[in-house]
């Protein structure tokens, strides 16, 4: 659906890496390596999205750091077409909403950084009936058409990892 609105690949995978996850970083090179394509054909989309203020970027070094503008008034209109378009609408619509004691929900894997992926990644923390939550994801899953992993943890078991579990790369989606 995205595809047939911006018909740019590279601007596609910009916005999912940039507005997917706010706190997002990356150099050109880094992103010349992660999608395969040109430096030159990165640079002048990213070079738009910072003209039109998407984008800030500061100097490290010689290296210029890419950073969505998450003051922009269009970023969370932005964040909210990406979560429609990987799904996470319907997750949290068909899946968390109907599950009950669940205290938050992260995104995880290559979603969280960005990077657009045909598997969902998702830490559920909360007391979970798993035989139901199976249920609601094979549902999830017929709606989005990807697939959908998750790992579930009590907030006792959360609390044993002494906040480092969350420390990674993971973005808050859900929230009791």
């Amino acid at each position: 659906m995205l595809d047939t609105l911006i018909t740019s690949k590279t601007r596609i995978k910009l916005l999912l890496k940039f507005f997917l996850n706010g706190n997002t970083s990356s150099y050109l090179r880094n992103l010349e390596s992660e999608f395969g394509e040109s430096s030159n054909a990165i640079r002048l989309e990213l070079n738009k999205f910072e003209e039109a203020g998407l984008l800030k970027s500061t100097l490290q070094g010689n290296k210029k750091l890419f950073k969505a503008n998450t003051f922009h008034p269009l970023f969370r209109d932005i964040h909210n077409i990406l979560l429609k378009y990987i799904g996470l609408d319907q997750i949290i619509e068909n899946v968390l909403n109907e599950l009950g004691d669940i205290n938050s929900v992260y995104l995880t894997g290559d979603l969280s950084k960005g990077i657009d992926s045909p598997v969902v990644d998702l830490l559920i923390i909360g007391d979970v009936n798993k035989d139901y939550l199976l249920k609601l994801i094979d549902r999830a899953e017929q709606l989005i058409h990807k697939k959908i992993r998750y790992i579930t943890y009590s907030e006792h078991e959360l609390q044993s990892f002494n906040g480092e579990l969350l420390k990674s790369h993971y973005l808050l989606i859900y929230t009791r």
